[in-house]
């Protein structure tokens, strides 16, 4: 089933500002962020088939998991943390745990949206947890397990445009800014007609909105709302989520057995309820109820 994508008002006011961009970000230890984060009990000594991508990782007791940095309650590192926090920071944990492998031995890599893919196929990273909408194009490359989490896309103006962009059929001909190769910038500009501006980051884009270079940003409602909240007078969430992004977890494509890994290491996380904890530690701090779990496609 679908999550309940949280509404347009709601705040992600406990969860932080965007920061500037590191090359990679290593965790020092499990109190190195300055958010709660959830227990997860690291397995000891775990049992994987020999040649297996788990039992290489967990021979070698070590990690790197392409993250984003940039986005509250999802992927964000906050000004003098040693590592980011989010909910994809704590499936990262929670996937790690299952292999062994404890926080401070995960290297969180900075990733952006255009280079997700270049990274999981290059073995800049063994796993890709950023915000990472499944696609059936982004299939023909990696591989996506999941979905872990569901949202809706939606749009950020400025405080005094918020009566002229309501909606997504406002945003014909009007500068609107996204990250570069990411999903809303295609939907925007394919089915709303916009004109794009890609940027690197979604601080970018947001610092562009407050100068008046552009007059829009769109991704997902809770980054979103996140950016609202650090600037309320300022900014504002408009209009229903008007897309549906299924977040997964990038690996290498082909790499069956590891995906049914993922899979099954999520599966056990919503049933035991750490996957709630989780939700409850990032996104919940807002005030949204924590959801339903989506049910995972199949691994291909």
């Amino acid at each position: 089933m679908s999550l309940r994508t949280p509404t347009t008002r709601t705040r992600l006011g406990a969860l932080g500002a965007a920061v500037a961009l590191a090359l990679s970000l290593t965790a020092c230890g499990d109190d190195s962020s300055s958010g709660d984060s959830t227990d997860v009990t690291v397995e000891d000594n775990p049992d994987f088939p020999a040649d297996s991508t788990m039992a290489a990782l967990a021979d070698e007791g070590k990690i790197t998991i392409g993250v984003k940095i940039d986005q509250p309650g999802i992927g964000n590192l906050e000004p003098g943390a040693d590592a980011p926090e989010g909910l994809d920071i704590e499936m990262g944990r929670i996937i790690a745990a299952g292999l062994g492998i404890s926080d401070d031995n995960i290297d969180w890599k900075e990733t952006i949206s255009d280079n997700r893919e270049a990274f999981i196929k290059g073995g800049d990273v063994d796993l890709v947890i950023a915000s990472y909408s499944i696609t059936d194009d982004r299939r023909e490359i990696v591989g996506q397990a999941g979905p872990y989490y569901v949202t809706g896309q939606q749009i950020l103006v400025r405080e005094e445009d918020k009566d002229k962009i309501t909606g997504p059929d406002d945003l014909s001909g009007i500068k609107t800014c996204s990250v570069e190769g990411s999903t809303s910038l295609a939907t925007a500009q394919d089915e709303y007609g916009a004109d794009p501006i890609p940027l690197a980051t979604y601080s970018e884009c947001v610092d562009q909105l407050k100068n008046n270079t552009v007059d829009a940003v769109t991704t997902d409602g809770a980054i979103l709302l996140g950016y609202e909240a650090e600037s309320p007078d300022e900014l504002q969430v408009v209009g229903e989520p008007f897309s549906e992004e299924r977040y997964g977890i990038g690996y290498k494509k082909g790499d069956t057995e590891f995906c049914e890994f993922l899979q099954d290491t999520i599966k056990d996380a919503q049933d035991d309820g750490t996957w709630a904890k989780a939700f409850e530690n990032t996104l919940g701090q807002s005030g949204v109820d924590t959801p339903d779990p989506p049910e995972m496609d199949p691994c291909q």
